[in-house]
């Protein structure tokens, strides 16, 4: 395993960094060195979670050792410091780490990552009791009706008492281990159901004691979860991973809703509990729970309801807007006060335990809706110093069915946070050490920092480590019939906008194989411009929505999520299906097949973003959110004549991060690769564009003929199959889990795919992997079928072995039966008759240029071999054989030959070699040569690959790489490859190296020749090349 110095720390990584991931793994060092808070955003693909969490356990790390041992680990969890070592103690005193996700299926993912490390901290995840609880009756509820369920039975000594509850401590006990190696949610119950103790107070019992805490997001935005957690925050770390949307939750997480039919059903259940507590009282002598209170409460309530239906509402649309200081106002002509709150509280606490306590004798289930009133007391009168940073708002609308108001006028009761770092700032207060936002979509990262009113010093948009002929990507200003795109408010309803948009999609699921993705502003435009394309047709009687049909099956997103799942079922099985070419997936920006989908590989080949995602101008919220922003800015603006967000930034930056969010879905990983597709004249403007995110802006370019774009998307697409068939990846969602896997074989690592196969070689199920690795074979298949995994940028798909050392011995059914495989299949759909359609679905290209748009697949062949057969046929022929092919795929063959040209040429004429020199001992490299020179340059690389180990093959491949690129100086290469081939064994080929080798630079080679031709011990050393 790999291990990396990186500001003083040595940082252990299971694979070979590459430069994006140094550079991450450099920022988060330097954030929990200089106790500074950092803005970290990096690619889906780019190895993100990996880097965050190695670095962050090796610098912990270098403080001192993990929390091992029983003595420790008990004590700090019975809180008896008795016994504890001074090595221990300084453990103790470690910084605790908390890595919070928005999802227990995001840290399941991170969970994963965390076992491919090497690094073995003290670790525990927290979960909810639905999630955890394994109790047969309590583990059907949900929500408060089961948290109280589980008080009640863990509190009272009783024939029901809770047999996991009273195991916990004793198992804790006499397994001081749990939590030494990674656990999960599913470990933990597993734990429960076999041995006994309870997951979830055996995960709250473990928190007291680790050195890295995995949580939801809740546990540190919400007061009451993060007063439950017994960590000394001072000095701790706190990390929020997928942060894109942390400012919104923090906003939600401040604010309240209280619409007129929960404040109907409270009221209700307050005079349920009037009754039960008179009947208590007249069927027993218990006499704990007083009518008169829960009188009180009723009667609070309805004073509640009546002033709200006395706010003067002038306009429906605006609605009745106030300070956020009039709250208070409100709710003391209540009398409910900071001093009378604690006691209203109290009675919904036993107003809540008496309904508990009739659903369990009657068999019930009601949920208890009074303590959402208790939620929004202690939000009021939590920090009241905050109450100029929110808004009262009280919105009348015509009531719904299901709120039993239908037809009668329903108001709501809202008090809005519009400053999100309300939540945040609190962590300072409590005197942490770092905190951490990363997310594969921050951009714009000014507009992120200026919301939470936080100071970050440490910022990064790391780059992808795809190449540019991986990604298209472009604006799309007009269509066929050269309209215009703009999908602003003036412009989306006219029938020739939409007509527009349906053939520049029939176009793009013609071109586009497997699946395309297309997103719409809002499911208004979504359902306009379906129904226009759906009834429109022309002189041939076929509909826009017939002609996308004839090329992709559409699935549409539904507003339902009870809906959602089956719609990513149906788009899954459609890719399967070879009879067709692929799926089209119509969603929405900010909806949920824009956010937690991993659409990788033929899953999402392309996504277009139909228009700017902007929020609607009039909605009340986004109408005071703007509002807020410019009077803050101006009022700063006085004070400190610094520019500050504006109302119009902060509305912008939110459109474009739906945009970066929406793009996200497709390029999940190194192998991938896509086409993102604007069409909308507006991600033109330079502006619009500086808010992308920062990996894709180099490759953005400009269309202003739609023929253009078909014919780079189409010749984009084409060499993409070339590249070889890749695994339909499984499509996972936080909520959903895993949905459907394709049966096509997942991509190798470039090296080891290069190395043995062509690119159009499709891997059979007969190839077998031998791996050096001493990870058991089901633990290999387990962690190659993860939920939602993302290969990592460095990481090789056939196996996650330690030392990469990877053989093959392939069957010869490669050569039959593997030919006919699923994506040579849709390539000969895809590829044929690709031609741009206008409105009335004639194509508007004539002449040679629209035929040579169109290549039919049929013409490409797939050619397989072994390599027992390619180094038994190098002959003057060699350049028709596999190994040419592999060593052209690599560059190596016209790296090696030029080079040995080269040499020839400045031997015969010193006044050229003079002419032709660099100031910087670089190499110039000419066009591939054919003849003697390249039968030499093939036989001498297939020696190479016979004398070195597959990992020095490798780096002897990316040294040439290297010095074709120019990345590295000739001295630095000629040092290197004089290493890889010292050695008894190895010096022919140092000799003949210098074959390949300018003349200028046979003095330079001759001396590492001499320092490390008799060498054995350094063959393995690669100090100096990384």
């Amino acid at each position: 395993m790999p291990t990396y110095n990186i500001r003083g720390i040595d940082v252990d990584f299971p694979f070979e960094a590459y430069d994006c991931q140094l550079v991450y793994m450099e920022k988060v060092i330097q954030s929990l060195q200089e106790r500074s808070n950092a803005l970290l955003e990096s690619p889906t693909g780019t190895g993100k979670t990996l880097c965050l969490l190695c670095a962050t356990l090796a610098w912990r790390k270098s403080l001192g050792v993990f929390s091992t041992g029983p003595n420790v680990k008990m004590s700090l969890i019975n809180g008896d410091k008795s016994g504890v070592s001074l090595s221990q103690s300084q453990t103790k005193d470690a910084p605790t780490i908390i890595y919070a996700s928005r999802t227990h299926s995001q840290i399941r993912q991170v969970i994963q990552e965390l076992k491919r490390s090497s690094y073995r901290p003290k670790m525990v995840v927290l979960g909810s009791r639905e999630q955890l609880c394994i109790h047969d009756e309590v583990s059907l509820l949900r929500g408060r009706t089961q948290t109280n369920a589980c008080h009640s039975l863990c509190r009272k000594r009783t024939k029901r008492y809770c047999k996991h509850y009273s195991r916990t401590a004793d198992y804790l006990k006499s397994n001081t281990h749990l939590g030494d190696e990674p656990i999960d949610i599913e470990d933990l119950v597993n734990i429960g159901r076999k041995s006994g103790p309870c997951p979830y107070y055996l995960s709250r019992d473990l928190h007291k004691a680790v050195d890295i805490l995995f949580a939801p997001y809740n546990y540190l935005i919400d007061r009451g979860f993060r007063k439950s957690l017994q960590i000394n925050w001072k000095n701790s770390i706190l990390i929020f991973d997928e942060a894109h949307n942390l400012e919104s939750l923090c906003a939600d997480a401040a604010s309240f809703d209280l619409p007129s039919w929960l404040l109907t059903a409270c009221i209700s259940e307050a005079k349920n509990c009037i009754d039960l507590s008179v009947q208590r009282r007249d069927e027993s002598t218990d006499k704990s729970k007083n009518p008169d209170n829960f009188a009180i409460l009723r009667a609070l309530l309805l004073k509640l309801e009546k002033r709200i239906s006395e706010v003067p509402i002038q306009s429906k649309e605006l609605g009745y807007t106030k300070p956020g200081a009039y709250i208070y106002e409100l709710l003391a002509d209540l009398n409910i006060t900071q001093d009378t709150v604690p006691m209203i509280i109290n009675i919904i606490e036993e107003a809540a335990l008496l309904i508990e306590e009739d659903n369990q004798q009657n068999a019930k289930r009601n949920v208890c809706r009074l303590e959402s009133i208790s939620d929004i007391l202690n939000t009021i009168f939590r920090d009241i110093s905050n109450a100029k940073s929110y808004r009262v708002h009280v919105q009348e609308v015509e009531g719904s069915a299901t709120d039993g108001l239908r037809g009668k006028p329903s108001r709501t009761l809202s008090w809005w946070c519009f400053h999100p770092g309300i939540a945040m700032e609190e962590f300072s207060k409590m005197d942490v050490g770092s905190i951490i936002l990363t997310s594969g979509t921050l951009s714009p990262l000014e507009s992120f920092a200026q919301e939470l009113k936080l100071e970050f010093p440490v910022r990064l948009e790391n780059p992808h480590v795809i190449t540019p002929n991986q990604i298209w990507a472009g604006v799309v200003p007009a269509g066929p019939s050269c309209c215009s795109f703009n999908s602003s408010y003036r412009n989306r309803d006219s029938i020739e906008y939409k007509q527009e948009l349906g053939n520049a999609i029939v176009n793009f699921a013609r071109i586009v194989p497997d699946g395309l993705l297309v997103f719409f502003p809002s499911y208004y435009l979504l359902d306009q411009c379906i129904g226009c394309w759906k009834n429109m047709s022309h002189a041939n009687s076929t509909t826009i929505w017939e002609r996308i049909c004839k090329h992709k099956k559409p699935v549409v997103e539904p507003r339902q999520s009870s809906l959602f799942l089956s719609s990513i079922e149906d788009y899954m099985a459609t890719l399967k299906d070879t009879s067709t070419s692929g799926a089209v997936f119509f969603a929405v920006c900010r909806g949920k097949v824009s956010e937690g989908l991993d659409f990788a590989d033929h899953a999402g080949r392309a996504v277009v973003v139909t228009g700017m995602p902007f929020a609607t101008r009039n909605d009340p919220k986004v109408r005071l959110k703007r509002e807020y922003l410019d009077e803050q800015a101006h009022s700063q603006r006085q004070v400190c004549k610094v520019q500050f967000l504006t109302g119009e930034d902060w509305y912008n930056q939110q459109a474009s991060r739906a945009v970066n969010q929406a793009v996200g879905r497709v390029i999940r990983h190194r192998h991938d690769y896509g086409a993102i597709i604007f069409l909308d004249e507006r991600f033109a403007q330079p502006n619009r564009q500086s808010q992308i995110s920062l990996w894709i802006r180099p490759h953005i370019k400009c269309y202003s003929k739609f023929g253009d774009v078909v014919f780079t998307l189409t010749r984009f697409f084409r060499d993409g199959e070339a590249r070889g068939p890749t695994k339909l990846k499984l499509l996972t969602s936080e909520k959903w889990g895993k949905i459907c896997e394709s049966e096509i074989q997942q991509p190798l690592d470039k090296f080891y795919l290069d190395k043995f196969l062509p690119r159009t070689t499709q891997v059979g199920q007969d190839c077998i992997v031998k791996s050096s690795s001493s990870l058991p074979e089901a633990r290999r298949k387990k962690m190659s079928s993860l939920l939602g995994e993302i290969i990592p940028a460095n990481r090789s798909s056939v196996t996650c072995c330690k030392d990469q050392s990877v053989s093959w011995k392939c069957s010869n059914d490669v050569l039959g039966n593997e030919k006919k495989l699923l994506t040579l299949k849709r390539e000969s759909m895809q590829c044929q008759d690709r031609k741009v359609l206008g409105l009335s679905g004639t194509s508007i290209l004539n002449g040679k240029w629209g035929e040579e748009l169109v290549t039919p697949c049929s013409a490409k062949k797939c050619k397989v071999s072994t390599e027992h057969d390619a180094a038994q046929h190098i002959d003057n022929s060699i350049k028709h054989s596999f190994l040419t092919k592999d060593f052209e795929s690599h560059g190596l063959l016209s790296t090696i030959s030029s080079m040995r040209s080269e040499s020839s040429r400045r031997s015969k004429s010193s006044d050229r070699e003079s002419a032709q020199r660099h100031k910087d001992n670089s190499v110039t490299f000419s066009p591939l040569p054919s003849g003697d020179e390249e039968i030499r340059g093939s036989q001498f690389l297939v020696q190479v690959k016979e004398k070195l180990s597959a990992l020095e093959y490798k780096e002897f491949v990316n040294l040439m790489k290297a010095l074709k690129s120019k990345a590295m100086k000739i001295s630095e290469v000629l040092q290197s490859i004089a290493r890889l081939f010292s050695g008894p064994e190895r010096l022919p080929l140092l000799e003949r190296f210098k074959n390949f080798i300018p003349a200028k630079h046979h003095s330079m080679y001759e001396h590492y020749f001499q320092t490390n031709g008799s060498s054995q011990s350094e063959m393995h050393d690669k100090a100096g090349f990384s």
